[in-house]
């Protein structure tokens, strides 16, 4: 069960005291009444000379008589769209004369916040800003806005001026709408009202002041900046209430353990200066309170310092319950299963951090197979003589510890399970019409992914369940399997791993934070969760599209995603791009309609826009350019944009969020109670991952990928096998006696294995291959020992199963495959004895195309070879295949020989089915004989097989020129 953590007051981790400090008042300067004066102007040319005008040319908008009928018959004319626009403005003037009056009235009563005007928008934003204009040089003008600096400015948006939003949310991430765009300059001062702070703690009994946090209306919610500003003239004080409040149990049980995070219901004792109308006195004297507020606020009362002394209890979190394990099974070697994370006790070497980090494994391993069949079938179809079908190259190294590394740690089962589970629930919300909850976080634990929402949203659908409290979702393992590819957006694609509390792996949504996520500590620790965070958002399978944008990266990272990651040099760049970048997406949701991104995704296009733009800053920006990133965060999470910024002394304005990262590798949250074993890429691993990338890079080179030559057998009748594996097709080994009992599938498994990486297969990589969920060390040293009694010793008693300086193991030169055979002949054909001497290439040729028998491993049984899905031997294969056919195929056509070249094209396409370039070169052969009937026949098989496709265009210009009247055929068929 995991613990709850509270961060003790004495902790090192602590958050710093942020006491404020007194500042000095700013007088009023001569701009000030020059603003004051041109914004009266303003107002009066608005408010009075706009409906003069209207009166004189043209005229009351109200007809003299009443009667519609006699309207409808009229004709539509000029003067007709001129009355109708001159009743539009005369409606617009008294939507803005509301607009002022409502802003007046609310700027000189210093009480709430000012009413909306339906459908007011802009109109009541440029009023409220002319009338704070105005009172600038009055008393009442600093409780008015905390922003007179943005007079002028852009409207953009039109955001409410409001740092801190909050909503009710039980649980990890409680709501913290963080909103700073309207605060940037009181964020850029860090200033506060120390006297009034200090005048609070002398306060007596009967001056005691209360304020009620008010339940959300539509798409507002209360906060302590907007308390503060409404009744304490300025927002800025609103560390006074937190430090008034913090700790102190309210109504319903919780606790106020951050600004940004407080609940509709709560009660917060206010500083003596409070003053506006919603503030209540002590309860004896607000007859209008129901009792039970009543009491609630003297019972509050009580638990102050004045009444106990200071004290108060830390910041709690509730991490997911856990279900109990399943008791483990015994696997097929008398070991126990054991469910993930449970791996080997010792690492041989491997680097910790990509074996702990499942996930990001799977991603980068997924990501790295892709790019290696990229260069496989560019390499072929560029027609690179001697390379086609050779091995990728083989790492060394820290990038082979890394690659094996991967091999162990990775859990893609866990990322389909995720992928389709979130998918799934957004196909069902759908079919209900609801639309997707906002999701702060999720953790997976023993398999149970669970979901922090933003705030309560109904029951979940079917299979998932209501958690701990309303806003928990969790779908548990079993329920997750029966989950099928779902056609949708990915509804969080933002979702990224940060690391793991007892056992249960926390991913953050970076897209959905309100605000900045700040990351402090060294700046090697920052660099290794950054990397993290990049390589895994880069290569995760739970994501369709992204940008993630890189700033202070040390190491280039886009050669692991060049579609998906982006470098800038510098601040100043990354500021202007995504200021364009907000103003485009603002624009885009206006225009759409939606609320937020998550609305979008659920639409009709859902798969062509609101893909997340997620920005990584690893070097700390300046005060000014964090105050701009502050602003232009304040609206991000309902754009889709996240950011994740580097601090070193953890003072970032505008923070929704702050982490720190600890030398240890422990990730903290103090105020959230969260303390993670973090997730990390350190400098060494990094520049080992993007190695293996750049290697396998189709395009790195003027030739492709680099030629590593197969491991290559002797193919004479000397070179005979002591023991010979069939792989190509039905599994078959000579030469061995079989195991008996349940171990004989096991030791083949382990065998194949071997056979597929003749550069030696590390020990762990061979035990998570055989025992995906972890097996104990013991249990993989018996099976190791069992496999190389069973391959027994040559003739000069070597072992047949060794190891290589690494530890690897490794197979004897006469332990071999059909595989290597059918590699070493093609090898010996086309660049060994074959090149010259015609005879020898067409035998060996033939040879090797007689030993295809079928996919690789064709009989395997279900449930076993998993690891097969991490290799690249399924496109190897086949092309290797394919090249043979072809090869024996121009053979054959050097003598005119095509009946015979088409035997060995259609002996290669029942392996390699989907080439074209074997239909293609099928086509001329088939030319060659000269009978249309024939062709015909073939062009209308091929076209059948393409589908709804069609025809590859390099097919579709070859029928061109040998069959003109293809296409005519074709619609006759039809």
């Amino acid at each position: 069960m995991p613990r709850r953590r509270s961060p003790s007051s004495s902790s090192s981790t602590a958050p710093r005291n942020r006491t404020p400090q007194p500042v000095r008042v700013r007088r009023r300067t001569f701009g000030d009444f020059v603003k004051a004066f041109l914004a009266f102007v303003a107002l009066l040319a608005l408010l009075v000379g706009v409906p003069f005008a209207l009166a004189v040319t043209a005229g009351w908008p109200f007809p003299e008589t009443f009667e519609p009928m006699e309207w409808l018959k009229q004709d539509i004319s000029v003067g007709t769209f001129l009355s109708i626009l001159t009743f539009v403005v005369w409606l617009a003037w008294a939507q803005f004369t509301a607009c002022v009056l409502v802003e007046m009235k609310a700027a000189l009563s210093g009480v709430g916040v000012p009413g909306r005007v339906p459908g007011a928008g802009p109109s009541q934003l440029l009023a409220r800003q002319l009338v704070a204009a105005v009172l600038l040089v009055g008393a009442t003008a600093a409780s008015f806005t905390p922003g007179l600096s943005q007079l002028g400015q852009s409207l953009d948006g039109n955001q409410r001026p409001t740092v801190a939003a909050a909503q009710q949310t039980p649980g990890l991430f409680a709501q913290q709408q963080e909103q700073v765009s309207g605060a940037a300059a009181a964020l850029a001062e860090q200033a506060s009202h120390a006297e009034a702070a200090a005048s609070t703690g002398a306060r007596q009994q009967g001056d005691t002041k209360f304020y009620r946090i008010q339940p959300p209306e539509g798409r507002h919610h209360d906060s302590l900046w907007e308390i503060s500003e409404r009744h304490l003239g300025d927002g800025r004080r609103y560390k006074e209430i937190f430090e008034l409040n913090k700790d102190r149990t309210q109504p319903d049980g919780s606790k106020l353990s951050e600004a940004s995070l407080i609940r509709p219901g709560w009660i917060m004792e206010m500083p003596g200066d409070a003053r506006g109308g919603e503030l209540v006195e002590m309860p004896d004297e607000a007859p209008e309170l129901s009792p039970e507020v009543r009491q609630q606020i003297r019972d509050y009362d009580r638990t102050g310092d004045h009444a106990q002394g200071g004290g108060g209890g830390a910041a709690e979190v509730s991490v997911p319950e856990q279900r109990p394990a399943p008791a483990p099974a015994p696997d097929e070697a008398g070991g126990q299963e054991h469910a993930a994370p449970a791996r080997e006790t010792s690492t041989f070497g491997l680097p910790e951090a990509l074996l702990t980090a499942p996930l990001l494994a799977a991603g980068l391993l997924g990501a790295l197979g892709h790019r290696r069949r990229q260069a496989l079938w560019q390499s072929a179809f560029a027609g690179i003589g001697g390379r086609r079908g050779m091995e990728p190259p083989t790492p060394t190294g820290d990038a082979q510890d890394v690659q094996d590394a991967l091999l162990v740690g990775a859990d893609p089962e866990g990322v389909r399970l995720l992928d389709r589970s979130l998918r799934g629930l957004a196909a069902s919300l759908a079919a209900e019409s609801r639309p997707l909850p906002t999701v702060y976080a999720a953790w997976l634990t023993k398999g149970d992914l669970h979901l922090q929402l933003a705030q309560p949203s109904g029951k979940p659908p079917a299979p998932w369940q209501l958690g701990q409290d309303e806003t928990l979702w969790m779908l548990a393992k079993d329920d997750a399997g029966r989950y099928e590819d779902a056609d949708t957006a990915a509804p969080f694609p933002g979702l990224v791993s940060l690391g793991t509390m007892d056992g249960s792996r926390l991913l953050l949504n970076l897209e959905a934070v309100p605000g900045i996520v700040s990351l402090s500590g060294s700046e090697a620790d920052r660099a290794a969760v950054f990397a993290s965070v990049a390589a895994e958002l880069a290569t995760n399978g739970w994501s369709d599209r992204m940008t993630i944008t890189l700033v202070g990266f040390g190491e280039d990272l886009t050669p692991l995603a060049p579609s998906r990651l982006r470098h800038l040099d510098g601040i100043e760049a990354l500021i202007e791009t995504m200021e364009a970048e907000t103003r485009q997406r603002r624009g885009a949701l206006g225009a759409a309609g939606h609320d937020s991104v998550l609305t979008g995704r659920t639409g009709p296009a859902q798969h062509t826009r609101w893909a997340p733009h997620l920005v990584l800053l690893a070097a700390e920006p300046s005060a000014e350019d964090a105050v701009t990133l502050a602003e232009l965060a304040a609206d991000a999470s309902r754009l889709g944009i996240g950011y994740l910024v580097g601090t070193g002394d953890g003072e970032l304005p505008g923070a929704a969020w702050e982490m720190q990262i600890t030398g240890e590798g422990k990730l903290l949250a103090p105020l959230l109670g969260l303390e993670l074993d973090a997730q990390l890429l350190p400098a060494a691993q990094q520049r080992a991952v993007v190695e293996l990338f750049v290697d396998a890079d189709p395009e790195r080179g003027p030739d492709g990928p680099g030629d590593t030559p197969p491991f290559l057998v002797d193919v004479s009748e000397q070179g005979r096998p002591a023991v010979y594996a069939r792989l190509v097709g039905p599994y078959e080994i000579i030469g061995l006696d079989t195991p008996d009992g349940e171990r004989s599938a096991l030791l083949h498994e382990a065998l194949a294995l071997l056979l597929l990486h003749r550069e030696g297969v590390h020990p762990r990589v061979l035990s998570s291959a055989l025992w995906p969920r972890g097996v104990t060390d013991d249990v993989r040293e018996a099976l190791i020992e069992r496999l190389r009694a069973w391959l027994g010793t040559d003739p000069d008693g070597t072992p047949r199963l060794g190891a290589d300086a690494t530890g690897r193991l490794t197979l004897a030169k006469s332990v071999v495959s059909d595989l290597d055979v059918l590699r070493s002949l093609y090898h010996e054909a086309t660049q060994g004895r074959g090149v010259d001497s015609r005879a020898v290439r067409g035998r060996l040729l033939t040879d090797a195309l007689v030993l295809v028998r079928g996919p690789l491993l064709a009989d395997r049984p279900e449930g076993r070879y998993r690891w097969l899905g991490h290799e690249i031997v399924d496109a190897q294969l086949p092309l290797l295949v394919a090249d043979t056919g072809l090869a024996l195929s121009e053979f054959h056509m050097e003598k005119d020989r095509a009946e015979k070249a088409i035997e060995a094209l259609n002996a290669a396409l029942r392996t390699a089915s989907s080439d074209e370039r074997l239909w293609n070169e099928l086509l001329r052969a088939t030319h060659a004989l000269g009978d249309p009937a024939r062709l015909t026949a073939l062009a209308a098989d091929l076209l059948g097989r393409s589908g709804a496709r069609g025809l590859p265009p390099r097919t579709e210009a070859l029928l061109d020129e040998l069959l003109p009247t293809w296409r005519d055929d074709a619609a006759l068929a039809g």
